[in-house]
């Protein structure tokens, strides 16, 4: 019998069912997946110990608040086109895990905002050999936050 037909790679969207193909000794096995484009990233979500704290934090770094508030369990900030989200967990314990990394415009002036609000980066603006200018800062839960901007 004749295999089926091939089914498209991928739709307009990115999306799509992806067959594959191999001979064996007795036909051929054919393995159907699924091929998903990754967009984009919408939101990273941080355990914050206090939501009042993390808001103070956040809305010195140039952050605004698209939902929730100080006494908010939960409060969504804009991050370009997608966001930073803070969820109230008493007595988080926040262990290093990464770092969410935020273009700006100006790294440097980045950089001054944070001074001018008494928070203290790990280290000065500095270009990186893999072609960005960044610096970083922790939040008051530990949270390790970058602000970057391609060179």
């Amino acid at each position: 019998p004749d295999p089926p037909a091939p089914l498209p790679l991928l739709s307009a969207s990115g999306w799509g069912l992806h067959e594959k193909r191999k001979s064996c000794q007795v036909g051929i096995i054919t393995k159907r997946e699924w091929v998903v484009a990754i967009a984009g990233i919408s939101a990273v979500t941080f355990a914050v110990s206090d939501m009042a704290r993390a808001l103070a934090f956040y809305r010195a770094l140039g952050f605004r608040v698209k939902y929730g508030g100080e006494m908010s369990s939960f409060t969504s900030l804009v991050a370009g086109t997608g966001f930073l989200n803070l969820i109230h967990v008493p007595n988080a314990d926040v262990r290093w895990w990464g770092r969410a990394i935020f273009y700006v415009d100006d790294v440097d002036a980045q950089y001054q905002r944070a001074l001018d609000a008494d928070i203290t980066p790990m280290f000065a603006p500095q270009d990186a050999r893999w072609g960005e200018r960044y610096f970083h800062v922790t939040d008051p839960d530990g949270h390790e936050v970058s602000f970057a901007k391609p060179l």
